[in-house]
C-alpha cells in the first residue's frame, strides 16, 4: 500500500487545493485589516501625541522655585499643597511617593498656620492619626465626625472649597511626622512625581469628539469591536462565494 500521499492532510502555509489557496489568502489579508486596525491606531497616537501639562503642574512649577528656597508666599504655598493633593487623589500612586507627597502636603498646611497654632496644629493631626489607627471600620462615628471636623478647618487655610472633592481626602493624607520641614527626600522626588502624574500625552485624536465620546475611545471601545464582527462575517460571505465558484457543497 502506497502511503507517500496523504488526501486527509491539510496545512494552512502550505495549500494544496484551489480552495485551500484562497482561503489562505483570505484570511491572511483579514487578519492585516485587523492588524493594521489595532496597531495602526497606536502608531499613529504615539507619533502625533505631545505632552500636556494639566493645570496643576503648571501651579507647580510657578512656585517650586520659592518652595526651594524657603521663601514662598501665602498664595504659592496654598498653590503648592493644591498641587500635592490634587496628585494624592490618585489612585495608582506608589509608596514611596504618596510619603514625599504626605509630607509636602503637611508641610504647606503647617507653613500656613499662625505661629502660635502650630503646636496645636501639629497636635490635632496626630490625634487624628491616633483615632484612624484605632478604628476597625471607616463607619466609626468618631473616625467620621474627626474626618468631618479636621477637612472643615484645614479646607479654608489650602482655599479649597467644601464642595472640592479633595477637601474630603484632605484629612486622610496629613502626616505629622517631618511636619515642619520638606524633607530632602520629597525636594528630590517631587519634580518627577509632578511630572509622572499631571503631565500627560495627548493630541487632537484624544480630544476630538465622536457620537459624544472621546475619539480615541470610541475607536477602541466600539469601532474595533464592530470591525471585528464585520470581517467575520465577510469571511463566511466570501466563502461561500468561493464554495459556489468551484461547486462545492456542504
Amino acid at each position: 500500500m502506497d502511503n507517500s500521499t496523504n488526501e486527509y492532510h491539510i496545512s494552512f502555509f502550505k495549500p494544496t487545493t484551489p480552495q485551500a489557496k484562497a482561503n489562505r489568502n483570505m484570511v491572511i489579508w483579514l487578519v492585516l485589516i485587523w492588524f493594521i486596525a489595532i496597531f495602526g491606531f497606536q502608531i499613529i497616537l504615539r507619533v502625533i501625541e505631545k505632552p500636556t501639562p494639566e493645570p496643576a503642574y503648571l501651579s507647580f512649577q510657578n512656585v517650586w522655585e520659592n518652595v526651594l528656597s524657603n521663601s514662598p508666599g501665602q498664595n504659592e504655598l496654598q498653590e503648592f499643597g493644591q498641587t500635592a493633593l490634587s496628585v494624592l487623589g490618585k489612585v495608582d500612586l506608589v509608596a514611596g511617593e504618596k510619603l514625599a507627597l504626605d509630607n509636602a502636603l503637611s508641610w504647606s498646611l503647617y507653613m500656613l498656620t499662625a505661629d502660635s497654632l502650630k503646636v496645636d496644629f501639629a497636635a490635632r493631626i496626630r490625634e487624628f492619626e491616633n483615632i484612624t489607627a484605632g478604628i476597625k471600620n471607616l463607619s466609626d462615628p468618631e473616625y467620621i465626625e474627626a474626618k468631618v471636623l479636621l477637612s472643615e478647618a484645614l479646607s479654608p487655610i489650602l482655599n479649597i472649597s467644601s464642595l472640592d472633592v479633595r477637601s474630603k481626602i484632605l484629612p486622610l493624607e496629613l502626616s505629622s511626622e517631618n511636619i515642619d520641614q520638606l524633607t530632602d527626600v520629597s525636594k528630590n522626588s517631587l519634580p518627577g512625581i509632578m511630572e509622572k502624574y499631571l503631565v500627560h500625552n495627548q493630541s487632537f485624536l484624544t480630544d476630538m469628539k465622536f457620537l459624544g465620546f472621546p475619539f480615541h475611545y470610541f475607536y477602541t471601545a466600539f469601532f474595533l469591536l464592530v470591525l471585528f464582527v464585520g470581517l467575520c462575517w465577510l469571511y463566511c460571505v466570501k466563502t461561500d462565494k468561493l464554495n459556489a465558484k468551484l461547486n462545492i457543497a456542504d
